[in-house]
């Protein structure tokens, strides 16, 4: 499962969500605009940053939109037949 923290308006968060499209991946969107979901994410992460991304699957956590976009290419682009 794929969550990603958010928050409105964020261009980095929209450049991760633009990746997320493009390679057809869904994630569950929690928005830090709700002051429960910003401690939740402090909680995890240790700051208040978006966009953050957690694979549970992969037990596998990260900050930076550079990041997470080259982390879903590498690991949920699928091959065609």
């Amino acid at each position: 499962m794929l969550i990603l923290y958010v928050k409105t308006g964020c261009f980095h968060c929209r450049k991760v969500l633009d990746t997320a499209k493009e390679l057809s991946i869904s994630f569950e969107e929690k928005n830090i605009a709700d002051s429960t979901v910003a401690a939740e994410l402090v909680a995890r992460g240790g700051k208040r940053q978006v966009p953050y991304l957690v694979d549970a699957d992969r037990n596998t956590e990260m900050y930076e939109s550079e990041d997470i976009a080259a982390y879903l290419r590498e690991h949920y682009v699928h091959s065609s037949p």
